[in-house]
């Protein structure tokens, strides 16, 4: 293992993005730290002092935080194993665009289901699949966002689905009945 590369991350679920993203980059290992985040360590602290929050890569001492930031910094860092963005540097802010409308939007609106009750969840619920229907537009007929394997927007979705089902079931809706394309995505993804 790389000890110069550390992964301060939430409990499973950007864990298993790291840990998928650097078995697919075929980058170093790194060391898994957990973050109990109602008592934040003071590695945290100290290695995002502005925001407190994860996930934190600290390779050779030095935090990237932000969960997009860290895939781009592993996709430059390892320039020699498969990359995530596009070369052709149109396609490349393309990628950028919607991986940012992905964690501006999709977050918002999905935490209005979970957060909510009545008509704000009736909201977020309408807005997330209209969110998801943009994305099968962007998604065509590929079977990746990156073409034929993953790519960029890909990482930076398929960490929402890993809460597509809890979604459904606590807004009482099937993301499947609607947006048939991404679900078949997740799938191919996982």
């Amino acid at each position: 293992m790389d000890k110069l590369t550390r992964a301060l991350v939430e409990p499973q679920i950007e864990h298993n993005l790291l840990n998928n993203l650097c078995i697919f980059k075929g980058c170093v290992a790194y060391e898994y730290v957990e973050e109990d985040l109602r008592n934040k360590s003071p590695l945290l602290v100290q290695m995002n002092p502005i925001h407190k929050k994860i996930p934190v890569l600290v390779h050779i001492g030095k935090p990237i935080s932000e969960s997009s930031i860290i895939v781009q910094y592993i996709d430059q860092t390892w320039k020699d194993r498969a990359p995530l963005l596009p070369s052709d540097p149109y396609e490349r802010a393309q990628a950028r665009f919607w991986v940012d409308f992905i964690d501006k939007k999709l977050y918002v609106e999905t935490r209005k289901i979970w957060m909510n009750k009545g008509e704000q969840q009736e909201a977020g619920k309408k807005e997330m699949i209209a969110i998801l229907k943009q994305l099968e537009e962007v998604l065509g007929e590929k079977a990746f966002f990156g073409g034929e394997r993953l790519g960029f927007i890909d990482i930076g979705l398929i960490g929402f689905s890993t809460w597509f089902y809890s979604y459904e079931t606590i807004g009482n809706f099937s993301i499947e009945a609607e947006c048939p394309k991404i679900m078949g995505w997740v799938k191919r993804c996982l």
